[in-house]
C-alpha cells in the first residue's frame, strides 16, 4: 500500500544522484587517480574492471532487499555506509600500503552502490504511481547524468585546480588533491543520506524480518528456466553479451589515451580540460543521443531503427583513430569528436536497452531483465575493460582503435541475426 504523500520533485532528483556518485566514483574516478599515482593501463583497466562484477551479480542477493527490512532502509544504510567508505578511501592514499587498500574500499563501495540501485529502482517503483512513473522517468535519468557530470566532471577538474596550485600548495600534490576529492563525495553522500532519512516518505507497511534461502534459490531457478526458455536464445545471449563490445573496449582507454602524455601516444590533457571535455561535455551528448535515440524509437518502432542507430554507436568511433594518428591540443578539436563519439554511443544504447526491454516481456519480465541487464555488463563492460589496458599498452593507441573498430564487425553480426517483432 501506498502512503506517499511527499512530492516525488522532492527526492526523485536527490536519489538518482546519489545512485550516480559512487558508480562514477569507483568506474571512472578511479581510473584517472590510478594513472595519476604511476599505475599503467594493464593494471588500471584489470584493477578497476574487478570492481564492476557487483553489477553483475546483483540478481542473486536481489531477492534479500526484497525480503529483509524495506527498501528505503537499505537506501539511507547503504548511502551513509558509502559515505564513510568514500571517506575512508581517501585516509589510504598517504600510507605505504595505498593501492592494496583503496581497491578493497572501492570494492566494498562497488558492492554498497550496486545494492543501492536495486534498492533504488524497487522504490521508485513503489513510491510512485504508474502515471508519476512515467511523468519522473526524464527526471531520474537527467538527476543520474548530471550526478555523472560532478563525479567525473566536476571533481576531476577540481583535482586539477587542485594540482594547479589553485588552494594551496598544502593540495597540491597528486595523493593530496585526490584525498580531498573523496572526503568531498564521501561528505556529499552522508548530507544525502541524512536528507533522504527524512524526506523519503514510508511507502511500505511490512518489513520482512525473516528469509527463506532456499525459496530463493528456486525462485531464482524458475526465474532462470523462464529466461532459458526464451525463443531465439542463442541469437539474443549473443546480441546481449557482444553488441557492447567495442564501446567495453573503449571505456576505459579513452580517458587514459587523452591524459597521457605525448610521448606514450596520449593528449597530455590536463584534469581540468578532462573534466570540462570528456566528464562535462561528453555526458551531456550522452544525455543527448539518449533521449533522441529513444524518441526515434518510440515514433518509427525499434524494427526500423535498429541499424541506423547500431551505425551511431559504430561508426563514431573512429574519432579516436582520427585523434591518435592526428594528435592536437586543441580543446575545441578534442571536445568535437569526444561529444560525436559519446551522442553516437547515447543513440545506439537506446536501442539496445528496448531490445532488451521486448525480450525480457513475458512471464517475470522484471527478473528476466536484470538477468539481461546483468549479462550486458559481463560482456560489454567489465570483461572487455579488464582486457582493454593489456591489448593497447601491447599494441599501442594506434592500433588498439583499430582493433576496437574491427570489433565493430561483431555487433554486425550479432545484430544481424536478433529476431525482432514486427509489432
Amino acid at each position: 500500500m501506498k502512503k506517499s504523500i511527499k512530492s516525488p520533485a522532492a527526492w526523485v532528483p536527490s536519489l538518482y544522484l546519489a545512485e550516480a556518485l559512487p558508480f562514477s566514483a569507483v568506474m571512472l574516478i578511479s581510473v584517472i587517480m590510478f594513472k595519476e599515482l604511476g599505475l599503467t593501463d594493464s593494471q588500471i583497466t584489470l584493477y578497476t574492471g574487478w570492481l564492476g562484477l557487483p553489477w553483475v551479480i546483483k540478481p542473486l542477493w536481489s531477492p534479500i532487499i526484497d525480503n529483509l527490512k524495506t527498501k528505503r532502509w537499505w537506501i539511507v544504510s547503504m548511502q551513509f555506509f558509502l559515505g564513510i567508505a568514500l571517506a575512508l578511501v581517501a585516509f589510504t592514499l598517504p600510507t605505504a600500503f595505498w593501492l592494496q587498500s583503496s581497491l578493497s574500499f572501492f570494492m566494498l563501495i562497488a558492492f554498497a552502490s550496486s545494492t543501492h540501485d536495486i534498492s533504488a529502482d524497487g522504490f521508485y517503483i513503489l513510491g510512485l504511481s504508474d502515471h508519476d512513473q512515467e511523468l519522473y522517468v526524464g527526471v531520474r535519468n537527467t538527476f543520474y547524468r548530471i550526478g555523472m557530470v560532478i563525479g567525473q566532471g566536476g571533481l576531476v577538474l577540481l583535482a586539477g585546480y587542485m594540482q594547479a596550485g589553485r588552494f594551496g600548495e598544502a593540495l597540491q600534490s597528486v595523493a593530496a588533491s585526490w584525498m580531498a576529492v573523496f572526503l568531498i563525495l564521501g561528505a556529499l553522500m552522508l548530507l544525502l543520506a541524512v536528507y533522504h532519512a527524512f524526506i523519503l516518505p514510508r511507502v511500505e507497511t511490512a518489513v520482512h524480518e525473516r528469509f527463506d534461502f532456499m525459496e530463493q534459490v528456486r525462485e531464482f531457478g524458475r526465474t532462470l528456466k523462464v529466461f532459458l526458455t526464451k525463443p531465439h536464445l542463442v541469437s539474443a545471449l549473443c546480441f546481449i553479451l557482444l553488441f557492447r563490445l567495442p564501446e567495453g573496449l573503449l571505456t576505459k582507454i579513452v580517458p587514459l589515451f587523452l591524459t597521457r602524455g605525448t610521448a606514450e601516444g596520449g593528449l597530455a590533457m590536463s584534469d581540468v580540460d578532462f573534466g570540462y571535455i570528456y566528464g562535462t561535455l561528453g555526458v551531456i551528448g550522452l544525455l543527448l543521443g539518449g533521449i533522441v535515440g529513444g524518441w526515434a524509437v518510440s515514433k518509427w518502432g525499434l524494427r526500423k531503427c535498429l541499424w541506423p542507430l547500431v551505425l551511431c554507436i559504430t561508426l563514431p568511433d573512429l574519432v579516436y583513430v582520427y585523434l591518435s594518428y592526428f594528435p592536437t591540443d586543441s580543446l575545441w578539436l578534442i571536445g568535437t569528436c569526444v561529444c560525436i563519439e559519446q551522442i553516437g554511443y547515447g543513440l545506439g544504447f537506446a536501442a539496445y536497452t528496448l531490445y532488451l526491454v521486448t525480450f525480457s516481456r513475458g512471464e517475470r519480465s522484471t527478473a528476466v531483465f536484470s538477468i539481461c541487464t546483468a549479462g550486458q555488463y559481463l560482456g560489454g563492460v567489465m570483461i572487455p575493460g579488464m582486457v582493454s589496458g593489456l591489448i593497447s599498452e601491447n599494441m599501442g593507441y594506434q592500433n588498439f582503435f583499430w582493433c576496437v573498430m574491427a570489433c565493430c564487425l561483431v555487433t554486425f553480426a550479432v545484430t544481424a541475426f536478433i529476431k525482432i517483432d514486427p509489432q
